[in-house]
């Protein structure tokens, strides 16, 4: 990271993924996204850079007030506390909405780390607006981009940036190289079997992912909402659960091209079924394909978490994204922590294993997994984008 760039008294803007969940009080309910980035700080303080800190949080400007105003909660004042007390740093909030006020405001001391309001309060930000790139290119000698979370996005404060400083003067984080280098690494140099276990709601969510997976894994794991569209076009019957109608041949199309490139995709044999979407509906398990009417399924049962069990055990990579059932509710998330408690168990036992997407993170940090995990992913959308072979404008900005 700007290696042999002498950073003493330099300023570094560095673009954080600091898009955490707060609940009602403003509290931070996960911090791994801060908790991430903070070696990246923590260096770049070793080496007596002064920092600011930029990031997002939410969509703000897709969710105002009756009289047109950003809601309060987006505000990244309510990060301070964590981030202090993670950096062991005082950190100096700054609340300017315009930034030409920004440079003014911000301590020269090397000491106190500076954090800029959420990019997305600029209008210019999502449109990767130049003028408001400029602007805040000209707050830096240095840019940083450490947020891999966002490096999908083409936004003024992790594309656009970039191209206001020359090799020299940018360079990504130390998260940023390892998201990139762990995730290249299942891509080009996977070990075998390599395993792919991948839940959500919708098929049309993990189409491209799914399709590019079949040249590289040997087995797919299908949980959550998506397995039952792959249920319903094989003739199954599935209550009320989730189903796209329109993807059923889709589905049907991926198991074929699966077959042919004979790759196994293992779908659910069993649920738990309830009468209601509630965490406290009567609940039953049966077949996945004979599910009553009236019932959906929420969670994988007993005997699709077995099997999936050991098909995680016998893996070498392993690739996980997205829950097995509605994690959210506490009677159906069984599921997806068996998974979590086996992906960590292979690991143990030699696999080389990613895990990203919110709720498998969240599951491997309820779990108290996240240390026998290879690497867990900050970015959900970032690292499917990234799978699915595209190339992502943040990364892109960087080696021009």
């Amino acid at each position: 990271m700007l290696d042999k760039q002498d950073l003493i008294g330099k300023k570094v803007l560095v673009r954080v993924d600091f898009n955490v969940p707060l609940n009602a009080k403003h509290e931070i309910t996960d911090d791994t996204r801060i908790r991430m980035a903070i070696p990246t700080i923590r260096e770049l303080i070793g080496r007596g850079a002064k920092i600011i800190l930029m990031s997002h949080l939410g969509r703000p400007l897709k969710d105002l007030d009756d009289n047109g105003n950003i809601k309060a909660k987006y505000s990244l004042r309510y990060l301070v506390p964590t981030i202090e007390s993670l950096c062991n740093k005082q950190v100096e909030f700054i609340t300017s909405s315009l930034m030409d006020d920004a440079a003014a405001q911000i301590s020269p001391n090397p000491d106190i780390i500076t954090l800029l309001e959420n990019t997305r309060f600029y209008k210019g930000e999502e449109k990767g607006d130049p003028d408001l790139a400029a602007k805040m290119a000209a707050l830096a000698d240095y840019y940083i981009n450490d947020a891999f979370g966002a490096a999908h996005r083409e936004h003024a404060s992790t594309a656009t940036i970039a191209r206001y400083f020359d090799a020299a003067h940018k360079d990504f984080g130390l998260l940023m190289d390892k998201e990139v280098k762990n995730i290249s690494k299942i891509l080009s140099d996977p070990m075998h079997p390599f395993c792919a276990i991948i839940g959500g709601a919708k098929v049309s969510d993990k189409i491209l992912l799914l399709d590019n997976l079949l040249d590289k894994v040997d087995t797919i794991l299908i949980g959550g909402g998506m397995a039952f569209t792959f249920i319903k076009a094989q003739g199954g019957q599935i209550g009320n659960s989730l189903c796209e109608e329109d993807k059923q041949d889709l589905a049907l199309d991926l198991l074929k091209k699966a077959e042919l490139k004979n790759v196994r995709i293992i779908l659910p044999s069993d649920v738990k079924a309830t009468d209601s979407f509630n965490n406290d509906a009567a609940v039953q398990f049966c077949p996945i394909d004979k599910i009553p009417a009236g019932w959906l399924g929420l969670d994988i049962g007993p005997a699709s978490i077995a099997s999936f069990e050991s098909e995680i055990a016998r893996s070498k990579t392993i690739l996980w994204n997205g829950p097995a059932g509605v994690f959210e509710f506490s009677n159906f998330n069984q599921g997806t922590f068996a998974i979590a408690k086996a992906v960590a168990q292979a690991t143990t036992q030699g696999a080389f294993s990613v895990v990203g997407g919110g709720d498998s993170v969240s599951a491997i940090n309820k779990a108290g997994l996240e240390d026998k995990i290879s690497f867990v992913s900050t970015g959900g959308g970032a690292m499917l984008e990234m799978i699915e072979g595209k190339v992502l404008p943040g990364i892109a900005a960087m080696e021009k």
